[in-house]
């Protein structure tokens, strides 16, 4: 079994990691080359893409909206060979939903058009596509714990608000059960538990052994203009189809599992 991955970024790493454990051969593409690893504009990775079993891109659109990867071997891409390809897209494509769940057929309202677009492409471009949307992500090194030891941290009062999160660990496991069977198509890969931002700041701070920080409104927030643009959208992501069709159990069902998990293995 040959994996090419896309863009070795956090997830994809760890799908990488966890892919090589299950015995996969590892190729993987960056943007910047490296030992045994290629770009996009390496003469060899036409070739990669023709021999590769399982094909993944985690690249998102570039700035004017377009796929890079699709930009410059979409046609290779679309007549490859392999029995699973996958691209890791974002559950941003819904957009604002009022706080109501989303799955698979809800509509695309997301705000950035190329990300709707991209997710579109890549459902269309093989028989054996897999698109996987993803929330708010979470792992070790990348979690309310490290934003909290790196500094305060605001909680935002905002009643009603929520968001769907993953673990980095459940989107490797659901990405390798696919791997390993469940049909092509469109899976929401998120936890159990949407809940607010505040809320999941709250339980990382007692985990710590701090004092939460004060709820603040939104408009004495000093957040960046993507930060204040997260608070603009709200949905749950519903994730039955991943449980059904992939027979995927979550190893972090719950952001308080999760970040118990991250304590444990980065404790100081």
């Amino acid at each position: 079994m040959h994996l090419l991955i896309i863009g070795l970024g956090y997830s994809a790493g760890t799908i990488a990691d966890a892919a090589r454990a299950a015995g996969f051969a590892i190729t993987a593409v960056r943007s910047r080359p490296g030992p045994d690893v290629l770009t996009l504009g390496s003469p060899e990775l036409p070739a990669a893409i023709a021999s590769a079993t399982h094909i993944l891109s985690s690249v998102p659109p570039a700035a004017d909206g377009s796929d890079p990867v699709l930009a410059a071997h979409g046609p290779a891409l679309a007549a490859a060979g392999a029995k699973w390809v996958g691209y890791l897209s974002s559950t941003g494509v819904y957009g604002d939903a009022g706080g109501a769940w989303v799955d698979e057929a809800s509509p695309l309202l997301g705000r950035r058009g190329g990300r709707n677009l991209a997710d579109e492409q890549w459902q269309a471009l093989h028989p054996q596509s897999r698109v996987f949307r993803l929330p708010g992500i979470y792992g070790p090194g990348r979690s309310a714990l490290d934003r909290l030891r790196a500094g305060p941290v605001a909680r935002i009062d905002l009643p009603g608000h929520v968001f769907s999160r993953i673990h980095v660990g459940d989107i490797a496991g659901a990405v390798l059960a696919s791997m390993h069977g469940g049909p092509a198509g469109l899976y929401n890969i998120a936890d159990d538990l949407p809940a607010p931002g505040e809320a999941v700041t709250a339980a990382a701070a007692r985990m710590l052994g701090m004092k939460p920080s004060p709820l603040i409104p939104l408009e004495q927030a000093t957040l960046s203009p993507m930060g204040r643009a997260f608070y603009a959208e709200c949905r749950r992501v519903a994730n039955g189809r991943m449980k059904r069709q992939l027979g995927y159990r979550l190893k972090y069902p719950d952001y308080h599992v999760g970040l118990r998990a991250c304590l444990e293995e980065s404790p100081t």
